[in-house]
């Protein structure tokens, strides 16, 4: 339960105003009681004027309002000091609640509601530590694979220049093999050092977006032309059904971004010969997208991981389909600027990424 501002202390000063109320009836109740016993017991007797008792009783009945108030104010006095003595308990919680372990906060009964508060707030800070290590881990382990990468094919490159400049005379189909190795692992280092801006983009900090009306179909083709040389390689195809005139408002470099980490995904882990399906459904005041590919079943433990930084299905630093675990992380982040929501399914080897956006 949330709470604002001041409620807590409403709801505090409310458990103690009802307690005092209950223990000032209580105290009335049994002072009246106590009271008429007396009068009856004292006039079933027979007093003499100088009779210490008797002097005693006329004047505890002289001052029967002054006692009855000093029992009172005796309860509140009692109820005040002790609520005083929650800032005790508070501080003492404010401490515990910076110890990292997971010792639950105690406090009164009457703070029950901001016992609870805190030890969630406890929790959470325990969890995003933990995956705030996580992930530094995580990236502290790539960036050492990624320099391991950025070794070899630089090393290939500077090799195959070396024996090209070294041979002038090696025949035509020799050079053009050669060059095209070179070119290939030229490819391959651009990639990793883009792997290594993506990194240091992602902890820059928020997302800006520069929203403009967008025809979505459009975009999407345009993204598809894009990727039609790596599916055409793989014999993959990429079948798209969405209306021609669907418009967004939403920023076009960000949302086409989140698509091409999307579809890059669904092309990397598809199987061969295989279709790449997008469909867009269009409801009211929202657009749903769905990017569907035949691939091996991510299981459920790893799905539930599949949107984290730096997170990789495939652990293997051998393939190159791999990299650093921050596509759909950053594609998720865009999604959610746009007041979105990205979601991953798979079964029967199908896999599905649902992007849903306001209109």
């Amino acid at each position: 339960m949330k709470l604002n501002d001041n409620q807590y202390s409403k709801i505090i000063f409310k458990r103690i105003g009802k307690k005092i109320l209950i223990f000032t009836a209580i105290f009335t109740v049994f002072f009246m009681f106590m009271l008429v016993v007396s009068l009856i017991i004292a006039n079933s007797l027979i007093w003499q004027p100088d009779d210490p008792l008797y002097i005693f009783l006329i004047s505890v009945r002289s001052n029967l309002l002054f006692i009855w108030a000093l029992g009172i104010l005796f309860i509140i006095v009692f109820y005040l000091k002790k609520s005083l003595s929650y800032i005790d308990y508070v501080i003492q919680a404010s401490e515990d609640l910076l110890d990292k372990n997971n010792n639950y906060i105690s406090l009164p009964s009457d703070l029950s509601m901001l016992e609870k508060h805190l030890n969630q707030i406890k929790q959470e800070s325990i969890r995003n530590e933990i995956l705030a290590k996580t992930n530094e881990e995580r990236k502290n382990e790539l960036i050492v694979y990624l320099a391991h990468d950025l070794k070899t094919p630089l090393t290939s490159i500077i090799g195959y220049l070396e024996l090209l400049n070294e041979s002038p005379d090696l025949p035509v189909s020799y050079r053009a093999k050669y060059a095209n190795i070179t070119l290939n692992k030229a490819y391959r280092l651009e990639e990793l050092i883009n792997e290594f801006f993506e990194i240091a983009r992602f902890n820059v900090g928020n997302i800006v977006l520069n929203k403009s009306s967008i025809n979505l179909r459009l975009m999407l083709e345009q993204i598809i032309d894009e990727f039609y040389p790596l599916s055409k390689s793989q014999d993959k195809e990429i079948v798209i059904n969405c209306p021609t005139s669907l418009c967004l408002v939403a920023d076009p470099d960000k949302l086409s971004r989140v698509f091409n980490n999307v579809l890059k995904n669904a092309i990397a882990y598809s199987f061969p010969n295989s279709k790449i399906n997008i469909n867009v459904k269009e409801n009211l005041h929202d657009v749903s997208i769905e990017i569907s590919n035949s691939g091996t079943t991510i299981p459920q433990d790893k799905l539930d991981y599949i949107f984290e930084k730096f997170y990789r299905l495939d652990e293997s630093r051998g393939s190159n389909s791999g990299g650093a675990g921050l596509g759909l992380a950053i594609a998720k982040e865009i999604v959610e600027a746009h007041g979105g929501k990205i979601f991953a399914s798979s079964q029967n080897n199908v896999t599905t990424f649902t992007i849903e956006l306001q209109k």
